[in-house]
């Protein structure tokens, strides 16, 4: 992110969480703090504590009344990722082992808990009258992507799946937490009812364009990124893309691409027949056309919040950043 604005609260972010971690102090032979230590130190973007900081600030507030709720987020958000690895048997996160295979299992899943009991430990540094707002939603958001991570697993043994379906899990999945990042920030700063709904629609839409673009890089990205190009194909994963190829298809079409279905020898060639069918019924335009929506719609929300000429730049800036990223 690179609006000085963004660029700043990222600092603020990742100073927050590393003197918030620096309370529970770990070296690398204890087993439930270090594998936290390891997973936050990974980095990444910090999307979701820098948005809802900038909500704040946007609301009229300081950063650092947001920082718990914001700390909430990202702590949450890394035993999602903590759990999920193991769930997905991932050897790599962000270029570097998984905490289960740094460790192991049940180091991990112990480790995933005691992030999640921190995300709530955080939550606790905010005054009485924001946290009453702030928790509802927290509690909910947290409940909703356990429900978008089990619709996930059980695409996998399923045939039937379609786009509606797989929408909703990944506004369960990701969304919800990109808007619940906003929606907090804002509340804190004691935004309106109204304004603290428009947030979280925002973060909403641009959550989904966030993981129709992953879907994207995912088929059709470059390896130069550090992405494995075609690794949902290669699992056979109901994204849209599939999902609007198979239904685009012939019978005869259709029955021919599932020969692929499973199939590990020949990658490559996988990957080629997939993609190609992909583009020839058009699921990537129309994820692309989906995505500009997503996209669009929180635009229209943003401007209707009237926000300082600075902050709707900065705002307009992540929502550029969605669609344009490659990794």
């Amino acid at each position: 992110m690179k609006h000085p604005q963004l660029a700043r609260l990222k600092s603020v972010a990742d100073d927050g969480i590393q003197a918030f971690l620096d309370r529970w102090p770990a070296d690398e032979a204890d087993g439930l703090y270090a594998p936290v230590h390891y997973l936050m130190a990974l980095g990444g973007k910090r999307l979701r504590p820098v948005l809802g900081l900038a909500a704040a600030e946007a609301e009229g507030a300081d950063a650092a009344a947001a920082m718990p709720a914001a700390l909430a987020v990202e702590l949450f958000h890394n035993f999602t990722l903590m759990h999920d690895d193991i769930m997905d048997e991932a050897p790599l996160r962000r270029g570097q082992a998984t905490v289960h295979a740094k460790w192991n299992e049940n180091t991990a899943i112990l480790s995933g808990d005691a992030l999640y009991t921190l995300a709530h430990i955080a939550l606790t540094d905010l005054p009485g009258d924001a946290l009453v707002r702030v928790l509802p939603v927290f509690n909910t958001t947290a409940l909703e992507v356990c429900i978008g991570q089990q619709s996930d697993m059980a695409f996998e043994q399923r045939s039937d799946v379609n786009v509606q379906e797989y929408l909703e899990m990944i506004r369960l999945k990701t969304s919800v937490l990109l808007a619940a990042s906003l929606a907090m920030g804002a509340a804190v700063a004691g935004a309106s009812e109204r304004r603290v709904s428009a947030w979280y629609r925002i973060g909403e839409q641009l959550g989904l364009a966030f993981q129709m673009q992953d879907d994207l890089l995912d088929a059709f990205g470059d390896a130069a990124t550090g992405k494995q190009v075609g690794g949902d194909i290669l699992s056979d994963k109901k994204t849209f893309l599939r999902l609007h190829t198979w239904a685009a298809l012939s019978d005869a079409e259709r029955e021919e691409l599932a020969q692929w279905d499973g199939r590990t020898d020949r990658p490559a060639d996988k990957v080629a027949a997939v993609q190609a069918a992909m583009r020839a019924t058009g699921a990537e335009a129309a994820a692309r056309e989906r995505m500009a929506l997503y996209v669009a719609d929180a635009r229209r929300e943003l401007a209707a919040l009237d926000l300082p000429g600075t902050w709707l730049e900065a705002f307009e800036s992540v929502a550029d950043h969605i669609v344009t990223r490659n990794a």
